[in-house]
């Protein structure tokens, strides 16, 4: 693992809780971590992530008619999948009081930026309240626990200094950036507070092969392995000029274990140090497969948002300094492996 020798592995909450000699539970003395939104891109590396490093993982999903567990159906078994809700606190108390885990990664959120202005009262629900139900369960039930919030480099919005750290002011430019910003400050409230071991990754753009298809990224590298097949000509994009940092998201969730390893709670910036426009993107996933972009990219008015996010970029010395951590794949690497995943899915077909 790099940068082990920065990073001090805890053994904090289950294994001390295990009496000696018990054999009777193995599980006992392995730490357990909770997330929710495991079945998000997201949730399903971090827990790839942690069952690598022996953890009892709890998943946490809503109850609904229909689950759609395509990303972590290679770790079922190995993972307790539970019901609960982020608009429901009585669901979340059960569930955390149940499970005593010692970390608690909240994942969980209305993430897609277009949706937050379609439905600003919902998103405010999940994104910004969902968190202070977490927390106030937290509290109430498991508070040994430490707590991860998944905060959101859309918090920077019309940016007020470049490149973004830690203590660069927010200026969020949607209802999703607004909704992030509050679950941002009152996990600080409740680590004040109450002494809760609570912490905030300021993550920027991450993606994967498991990025949803509604997010540039991937819309992007979907639609260059289906013009490259024939099953396409085109693809509407809004604004081609935008810049942001994107990593891998395998990379961001060691970031997010990293944390809670950490003696004291910390908050960080996570991302490359790099920006990229959404041209540029465009260009690299249509030329790994020999296509020239600009006879197949149509701009499209409707694709753009009402207030635009036009230029983020990271500053991540901190989390390099303090936990080791580094990202370990490039723009270029991350847009082909999607590009090419893509390719392999449809293929199959």
């Amino acid at each position: 693992m790099h940068g082990r020798q920065q990073v001090r592995f805890t053994t904090h909450g289950r294994a001390q809780r295990a009496a000696p000699g018990t054999t009777s539970d193995w599980r006992a003395l392995m730490p357990k971590a909770l997330i929710t939104g495991i079945t998000g891109q997201d949730g399903s590396y971090l827990a790839e992530h942690l069952l690598a490093k022996g953890y009892d993982v709890v998943g946490v999903v809503r109850r609904t008619s229909h689950h759609s567990y395509e990303r972590i159906e290679h770790l079922i078994p190995r993972v307790e999948i539970v019901a609960a809700d982020l608009l429901d606190q009585h669901s979340l108390t059960i569930v955390i009081q149940e499970a005593q885990p010692d970390e608690i990664y909240n994942l969980a959120a209305q993430s897609f930026v277009p949706t937050s202005f379609t439905q600003p009262v919902l998103t405010g629900e999940f994104t910004a309240l969902g968190v202070t139900r977490i927390l106030e369960a937290v509290r109430l039930v498991c508070p040994r626990a430490r707590f991860y919030q998944a905060s959101s480099s859309e918090m920077f919005g019309k940016v007020q200094q470049t490149p973004q750290r830690e203590t660069t002011p927010f200026y969020p430019r949607s209802p999703y950036g607004i909704a992030k910003l509050y679950g941002h400050w009152i996990t600080v409230n409740y680590r004040e507070s109450y002494g809760l071991y609570a912490v905030s990754g300021i993550l920027f753009n991450h993606e994967s092969p498991r990025r949803g298809m509604e997010f540039v990224t991937r819309k992007v590298t979907d639609a260059a392995a289906r013009i490259k097949l024939g099953r396409a000509t085109e693809l509407r994009m809004g604004n081609l000029d935008a810049k942001r940092d994107w990593g891998f998201a395998g990379d961001y969730v060691d970031a997010m274990w990293r944390m809670l390893q950490a003696p004291t709670p910390q908050d960080y910036v996570v991302g490359t140090g790099e920006s990229h426009s959404v041209e540029e993107l465009v260009a690299v996933a249509f030329g790994h497969v020999g296509l020239d972009w600009r006879k197949h990219i149509v701009v499209d008015p409707k694709f753009y948002r009402p207030a635009e996010v036009d230029f983020l970029i990271a500053d991540p010395a901190r989390i390099k300094a303090e936990l080791g951590w580094t990202p370990t794949l490039s723009f270029e690497q991350l847009v082909t492996m999607m590009v090419d995943a893509d390719l392999r899915r449809l293929q199959a077909r």
